[in-house]
């Protein structure tokens, strides 16, 4: 009786088990990876107390905050190629927005390829990599789902995909429509082109839903995938890419409405640095392109010069969209509790470079100044942090693929150029690196910085050299330091100053390291 007993209570248990869709295992963490496009730490948590971000900074009060974080390269391309693989731009030879990685490194590895490798089902939506440095199926050995053209997206009858995958201002639509029709009666095929050539705007607003945007359908079609995955018995890597706060600034006017415009402050550092150094600069190449005859561009002496009003509305328009890409996030972070998944997934959410807003007379990024470099990493790893650790040693970007693979306890790969922030996050160390290290090229040109906690050097190559080549002092162009304690704003470069011996002299030392460092890597590769 006893025997058949046990027998009838584990042919009830199999039989439970089999009626459910899925069993769900739990001994591995999800990953939900959110990359932003252009966001430098325009974030509460980061201690901007104008930003209004209250679901990042919900998200960051248990999880660490990385306040001196930096990226490899300041553009979209270069820097998503090194942070998905690991790996430096000089390695991946993604320096600019038309390599293909893999057409350089066919068998490279990238964070979401592993994790597969590994048992993960892994999806992705939105910008993960730069759709012009990887293959048409969002780089097809990254993904167990196929990955889905944001062209594909959902959206709301009624609106539509966005013109030029940006707008939804029905009066911004028009115009476009009757530049199309110009060129038609002009005889050129090609209207959007022509079209955009003379009517581009920065930024606009609109009382269309956030689904009718592409942030809003990427935040719907993240939530579909989470819908998918969470049936699986295997655990997911989940990519989700915002587009915003990238160029133009579009978001539904209840995102503007949030910020007052006339509480809104430009740059106070709206100079050229003294003893600086001229190849450092751009002139703002990429906001060019967005035109109305609103908006006069002057440029002087290789910089931006504009209207204080055009810098308000374009600082407005990118606090707006910061917010609208903050509340996506917050509803995806419902879905993962409402699915019961918020306490076994790793959330990483990283901005992929900084921005300058009118600083040194500069917008957008390419450059090697601090608001270009500096972004945003928010680490939240379930047990980890009970509260928020804000950490202000150097790290990078490039850190991301060893600190997922030891947070979710699979072996980290011995050929990664990063380093794991796990002992920073569980309070083991306080750093793991004396400095992050960027790099801009300028032509034949290449600035590597080096940023501690406290200083940046920046050393200029010239002879077309790069870090993985033998450097020698013929080859140095210029030099920059600056004391982040003493000159926040980067107004004075002291390189050279006598005051500043010792400090110089460790951070040549640092950089001498590092080239013959990378040389050497680059031989036996």
């Amino acid at each position: 009786m006893k025997k058949f007993i046990n027998f009838l209570i584990l042919f009830l248990c199999v039989s439970h088990l089999n009626s459910q869709e899925t069993i769900k295992d739990f001994t591995k963490p999800n990953v939900l990876f959110i990359a932003i496009d252009d966001l430098k730490p325009t974030i509460g948590s980061y201690g901007d107390s104008f930003a209004i971000t209250p679901n990042i900074d919900k998200i960051s009060k248990n999880a660490t905050v990385f306040m001196n974080n930096h990226t490899q390269q300041a553009i979209c391309g270069p820097s998503r190629a090194s942070v998905l693989t690991g790996k430096r731009p000089d390695y991946t030879k993604v320096r600019d927005l038309e390599t293909k990685m893999r057409d350089v490194h066919p068998d490279i590895l990238t964070i979401p390829q592993y994790f597969k490798e590994n048992g993960y089902i892994t999806a992705a939506t939105g910008k993960i990599y730069d759709f012009r440095c990887i293959d048409e199926f969002g780089d097809k050995p990254s993904w167990t789902i196929p990955y889905i053209q944001e062209n594909d997206l959902e959206y709301p009858e009624g609106y539509g995909n966005p013109v030029l995958a940006y707008y939804q201002n029905e009066d911004i639509k028009k115009r476009f429509s009757e530049l199309i029709a110009e060129a038609k009666s002009k005889g050129i095929e090609d209207g959007m082109t022509y079209a955009k050539e003379i009517y581009k705007p920065p930024f606009e607003t609109s009382d269309a839903p956030d689904e009718a945007y592409r942030d809003g359908a990427i935040a719907k079609h993240a939530m579909q995938l989470l819908d998918t995955v969470s049936k699986d018995s295997k655990p997911f890597f989940l990519g989700v890419g915002f587009k915003r706060p990238h160029l133009p600034f579009v978001a539904s006017q209840k995102y503007w409405d949030l910020y007052d415009r006339d509480k809104i402050k430009i740059a106070t550092n709206q100079k050229r640095v003294e003893n600086g150094v001229e190849i450092a600069y751009h002139n703002s190449f990429e906001i060019l392109k967005y035109k109305t005859p609103e908006i006069d561009y002057i440029v002087k002496n290789g910089l931006l010069e504009l209207d204080p009003d055009i810098q308000k509305k374009l600082i407005h328009g990118y606090y707006a969209s910061v917010s609208f890409v903050d509340t996506q996030i917050g509803k995806i972070m419902d879905k993962l509790k409402e699915k019961g998944l918020d306490k076994n997934t790793i959330i990483v959410i990283w901005g992929d470079h900084g921005w300058h807003l009118g600083d040194h007379s500069m917008w957008n990024k390419h450059s090697n100044f601090e608001q270009a470099t500096r972004s945003p990493l928010i680490i939240y790893a379930p047990n980890t942090n009970k509260k928020q650790l804000n950490v202000t040693s150097p790290t990078a970007l490039l850190d991301i693929f060893p600190t997922l693979c030891e947070l979710s306890q699979m072996e980290v790969p011995k050929h990664l150029d990063g380093k794991s922030l796990r002992p920073i996050m569980n309070g083991t160390v306080k750093q793991v690196k004396p400095y992050a290290v960027s790099q801009y090229p300028r032509e034949k040109h290449t600035g590597y910085s080096f940023r501690t906690d406290r200083y940046r050097y920046t050393v200029w190559l010239g002879n077309n050299k790069k870090s993985t080549d033998r450097i020698t002092n013929k080859d140095i162009l210029a030099q920059e330091l600056y004391d982040y304690n003493n000159d926040p704003l980067e107004r004075v470069n002291i390189f050279g100053d006598k005051k500043h011996k010792r400090t110089q002299q460790t951070l040549v030392e640092h950089s001498n390291t590092f080239f013959k460092a990378e040389a050497e890597k680059a031989k036996q590769n």
